[in-house]
């Protein structure tokens, strides 16, 4: 990730914590002159993410709604059940997976095959409610603090047992994936299970419905060049299958 990359995701979280900022004292904060922070601006709010309303830098309300799983299972339903099952039909019996947070991945747990001898590693409700009637599937939960608006369960604890894992497949859902500012999500407590799931298997699979390319969230956790397969749907853009194709 470019150091301007980093810059400008850390001002989207200064942004969300703060509320809002200057240019001077984001220059501040960041030791860069303030014409390098009102490029950085300009690109934001060229994205539609910030707003710059004479210097004062605020997060664009209508790029930052509260993100809600029950909400996000309903939108793009058949590309995302197209997704799951694609993505399902990869698993081979004696896998071991990472199947992370996310709207789209809870239809892998759905399609993976009742009679498939399995070890699957979740952190989230929605994807171990499918996999608890699947009786070959062993089950590894880490647990930690519930998240109600995503149903994921994080700690200290569950990163670690997530990194000490080894998993043949890892199932990674996005919030946004961007040319220039990687793949993100929505919630920065997201950020480390993806990344541990990511480190820790051999083979890490982007899962994202086609809505998603050309979005940035606030919070960025990887490059689309670090995973080994993305899978999508059919409605994605001309540009975006050319520039996968410039990545592979």
């Amino acid at each position: 990730m470019s150091k301007k990359s980093e810059r400008m995701n850390q001002i989207i979280d200064i942004l969300k914590t703060k509320n809002g900022d200057s240019i001077k004292d984001l220059a501040i904060y960041f030791n860069v002159s303030e014409m390098t922070i009102r490029r950085d601006v300009d690109f934001l709010c060229q994205e539609g993410i910030v707003k710059n309303l004479y210097g004062a830098v605020i997060l664009n309300p209508k790029s930052t709604k509260a993100y809600h799983l029950t909400a996000a299972l309903t939108s793009h339903f058949s590309e995302k059940d197209k997704i799951g099952k694609f993505a399902a039909s990869l698993v081979v019996a004696g896998d071991t997976l990472i199947i992370d947070t996310g709207s789209t991945t809870e239809y892998i747990a759905k399609h993976l095959p009742l009679d498939l001898p399995l070890t699957v590693l979740c952190y989230n409700y929605n994807v171990l409610s499918y996999l608890l009637n699947k009786p070959n599937i062993k089950l590894i939960f880490p647990g930690g603090f519930y998240h109600s608006d995503t149903q994921m369960f994080e700690s200290k604890e569950a990163r670690a047992l997530i990194h000490n894992t080894r998993a043949t497949k890892a199932f990674i859902s996005a919030a946004g994936v961007h040319e220039s500012m990687g793949v993100t999500c929505v919630n920065g407590y997201e950020v480390d299970n993806k990344q541990e799931g990511m480190q820790s298997s051999f083979e890490r699979i982007l899962t994202v419905d086609s809505s998603k390319f050309s979005v940035i969230q606030s919070a960025y956790f990887a490059q689309l060049q670090e995973f080994n397969t993305i899978i999508t749907d059919s409605n994605i853009s001309e540009k975006w299958m050319n520039l996968i194709h410039d990545y592979y």
